[in-house]
């Protein structure tokens, strides 16, 4: 009798130990594989300072799901202390859903213009262009400001270059609701992509040229705005998602050269 419990000790002691390595192994290999470690991180910034869009909270559960699709790392917050370079530096491209009036300090705005000088990504979504009135290297870089928009009406995009990521699915024409904004300080510097058509709605104020989603490259790193996206709805629509996610690797391609 005192053998065979001293076998069935030495027995569970083995499958005890034998459970533990396997145990240990696992964790390691899921450190391995654990894509926090592996792939890039993007910052999606929502704070306001000014008017705010109802649609944000479904915007920014939908932008977090679109970049964890990409296999990047989402990461949403409202808080500008992110704006250093010891948090920067986690992230390879901000976007900035639906912010409005001035939400970056002094110190905050110069971190940031080392993070695009240093080959950062930008995406600007909608109210994007309603924010930082007094900071012209952000004006620049957006493209043009806010000034006015009319009722949320059906409008008709021209989609004027179908060869990059954002718009090589969309069609010539694309008809969608949306809140469409007029701009001002539009800068002589960007490669737009789709235009209003302002015949097509009653509201427009920017005349034969109104561009509405564009790109270019800025101070080492790149930029994409579109004035899309100020409806929940837009947060659910194929086109205009896979307008972000062409945007999207159109400003990392910076950070992979």
């Amino acid at each position: 009798m005192f053998i065979h419990s001293k076998f069935r000790f030495h027995t569970l002691s083995l499958l005890l130990l034998t459970l533990l390595f396997i145990g240990c192994n696992q964790d390691s290999a899921e450190g391995q594989n654990n894509p926090a470690e592996e792939n890039s991180s993007i910052l999606i910034f929502s704070k306001t300072e000014g008017f705010r869009h109802g649609s944000i909270e479904t915007g920014a559960e939908a932008v977090q799901k679109l970049v964890s699709e990409e296999e990047l790392q989402p990461l949403h917050t409202e808080n500008a202390a992110y704006f250093h370079p010891d948090s920067l530096a986690s992230f390879e491209a901000v976007i900035f859903l639906n912010t409005t009036g001035d939400i970056l300090n002094d110190q905050q705005q110069q971190h940031f213009e080392q993070f695009i000088q240093q080959g950062g990504g930008f995406v600007g979504i909608h109210a994007a262009a309603d924010t930082e009135y007094e900071w012209p290297w952000y004006g620049n870089m957006v493209g043009a400001y806010f000034v006015s928009h009319p009722a949320i009406q059906e409008a008709t995009l021209n989609v004027i270059d179908q060869s990059h990521p954002a718009t090589s699915h969309l069609p010539s024409e694309w008809v969608r609701t949306d809140e469409w904004y007029n701009y001002k300080e539009i800068s002589d510097q960007i490669n737009v992509l789709i235009e209003l058509d302002e015949s097509s709605y009653e509201g427009g104020e920017n005349g034969d040229y109104h561009p509405i989603s564009w790109y270019h490259d800025y101070d080492g790193g790149r930029a994409f705005y579109t004035g899309l996206g100020h409806t929940e709805e837009s947060y659910s629509e194929p086109h205009f998602l896979d307008l972000l996610r062409g945007a999207l690797d159109y400003v990392l391609e910076a950070k992979a050269e």
